[in-house]
């Protein structure tokens, strides 16, 4: 990525999570957190990474951010001076559970060698 890329992926990240804190009124939309943010070169596209306190909520958790992604679109023009607010795209960010996973392989492994 650009500088220019990494830096609005740094203000998306940013300015979304405050949004979801402030603006967001949808239920499903709670304890949300934005992990990261990747922005195509032509700034027309960001993936945007999160997740949520309550993993058996992620699928609805989901399915509401699409459903906000015009309104949040709409207040990210308000805050952002960039020509184009990029099309956003909303991801379940799995490396957390996959880090966990790794901890606690190597937890067993330690506990096994003693």
């Amino acid at each position: 990525m650009s500088i220019k890329s990494e830096r609005i992926a740094d203000a998306l990240i940013e300015q979304i999570s405050y949004i979801l804190a402030t603006e967001v009124k949808n239920q499903d939309i709670n304890f949300v957190t934005i992990t990261d943010a990747k922005v195509t070169n032509d700034l027309s596209y960001a993936k945007i990474y999160f997740t949520v306190l309550d993993e058996t909520k992620k699928e609805e958790t989901l399915k509401a951010l699409k459903s906000a992604s015009g309104f949040i679109r709409h207040e990210l023009r308000d805050r952002l001076d960039i020509r184009q607010i990029p099309e956003l795209t909303f991801v379940y960010d799995e490396s957390i559970e996959y880090g966990q996973k790794i901890e606690e392989k190597l937890r067993e492994i330690k506990e096994a060698d003693r």
